[in-house]
């Protein structure tokens, strides 16, 4: 009776597990369909929302010249992307749009990456090409974000949000892309979530 007793018990654990394993599913947090665009990267590539689908994307808002907020943001994502490569994802792309696209041409963008040893940078796409007025209507309508130009500095103002957009282009996912306490950005949830997008669409 007793050994009966001990592998229901087992039994019951070993399904318990199982069960929490089978439970992990993606699920989205946002609607938001992003606008179609056209753009120039740092390798002088047109990059748009159509060539990207197919594929799930990470997307941020940066310039070269900030000097407070975007080098941790960045440094934050070569965080992820090294999750990704530990976990052999290759099926994503990385999307930086620049909130400075006047001085932020092709060619300064081609040496912004250079301090951070991203992993791999062949999947980051730093985009510029359009004007101050349009990336700050894009990213009111598409991400529901704020950037803003400061007439009165060189600096421009905008969200430090990492946001995740689907195969189709539709944004489904924020998170936090810099803290003063590191362990606020969400590194492992973000890689854990594209993993299982990953796993769940593609």
């Amino acid at each position: 009776m007793k050994v009966k007793v001990v592998g229901l018990v087992m039994l019951l654990a070993v399904s318990a597990v199982l069960s929490a394993c089978g439970n992990v599913k993606f699920k989205a947090d946002y609607n938001y369909e992003m606008q179609e665009f056209e753009h120039i990267n740092q390798r002088n590539e047109t990059v748009s929302l159509e060539s990207l689908k197919g594929k799930p994307w990470l997307g941020m808002y940066i310039f070269t010249n900030c000097v407070d907020v975007c080098p941790p943001m960045t440094f934050n994502m070569t965080q992820v992307q090294e999750k990704l490569v530990e976990k052999g994802i290759e099926d994503y792309n990385i999307v930086a749009f620049s909130v400075d696209p006047d001085v932020d041409t092709p060619e300064v963008l081609a040496d912004y990456l250079s301090p951070y040893n991203a992993p791999d940078e062949s999947k980051w796409n730093l985009l510029t090409g359009y004007s101050q007025k349009y990336i700050e209507q894009f990213a009111a309508k598409s991400t529901k974000l704020i950037v803003k130009d400061d007439p009165k500095t060189d600096q421009v103002m905008h969200a430090v949000t990492f946001f995740l957009v689907d195969k189709d282009g539709v944004l489904v996912k924020q998170y936090r892309g810099q803290s003063d306490d590191p362990s606020e950005v969400p590194i492992d949830t973000i890689a854990v979530d594209i993993e299982t997008y990953i796993e769940e669409n593609l």
